[in-house]
């Protein structure tokens, strides 16, 4: 099945990003609202209950500070990749979901272990190596607008804060890496040709290129060439004029 090269926006681009973070703040207004506690469905690392936090724990967030610190994040990087990456997007994300929470899981500190962040991590890696790697220039100015959003992210995979869970960062972060390189099928965009980089391209009948010599000079055309091209278009006039005989005929 040939790829088509050329991006066309949909609002399910924005709509399942959005849907995912609703879903978020749903749980969270569940447990505001009820005073319910979901933390124990977080990532346990190296328990067999603890597993069930891989599915459960993105969606679980301990105060509104947390929520709201990976809310934009999360519908940026999710939005770009369902835009830019049609083609992989669900895997990237269900698998980079079940993934990272696998290896926060093995790699983890025996805590609970909730929020997207890991997933938001996971996203960030991805689409800044995967643009770069791809060589095309809208996916690498994409990595380059993820560094200059997100680029700080990066100091947070190590354990900086001992409240902040760097094993479920540092998990995403080489999620996103891995992915960047495993998904080898190509992207939405392919490379455009210019007209002059088609096989069948013949610069002589090009009628910019026959302005200049083989040296890439400007030729200047003759001043009689110059003043004819200029010279205003002749227009021709015409009026009828109704015959004097025929006026008095009518009468």
């Amino acid at each position: 099945m040939k790829i088509k090269n050329e991006l066309h926006f949909s609002t399910m681009d924005f709509i399942y990003p959005l849907l995912f973070l609703l879903s978020i703040v749903f749980v969270f207004w569940l447990e505001s609202r009820f005073n319910l506690n979901f933390n124990y469905l977080g990532i346990y690392p190296r328990k067999i209950e603890g597993l069930r936090g891989v599915l459960f724990g993105p969606f679980i967030h301990g105060d509104s500070s947390h929520l709201f610190n990976n809310s934009i994040p999360l519908v940026v990087l999710s939005s770009a990749l369902f835009y830019f990456y049609k083609n992989i997007r669900w895997k990237v994300l269900l698998l980079g979901i079940l993934f990272t929470g696998i290896l926060t899981w093995i790699i983890g500190r025996p805590s609970l272990h909730i929020g997207a962040s890991g997933v938001i991590y996971m996203l960030t890696a991805f689409l800044m190596f995967k643009g770069i790697f791809s060589k095309q220039y809208q996916l690498t100015a994409l990595s380059f607008a993820v560094i200059f959003l997100y680029g700080s992210f990066i100091w947070y995979v190590f354990p900086i804060d001992p409240k902040i869970s760097w094993e479920g960062h540092l998990s995403g972060f080489l999620v996103g890496f891995i992915f960047s390189l495993v998904f080898k099928n190509p992207p939405l965009l392919e490379n455009k040709k210019y007209k002059w980089e088609q096989e069948d391209f013949n610069p002589e009948e090009d009628a910019f290129l026959q302005q200049f010599d083989e040296n890439g000079n400007f030729i200047e055309k003759p001043k009689e060439i110059i003043e004819e091209e200029t010279k205003p278009p002749i227009t021709i006039r015409y009026i009828i004029k109704k015959d004097v005989k025929d006026s008095n005929n009518d009468l």
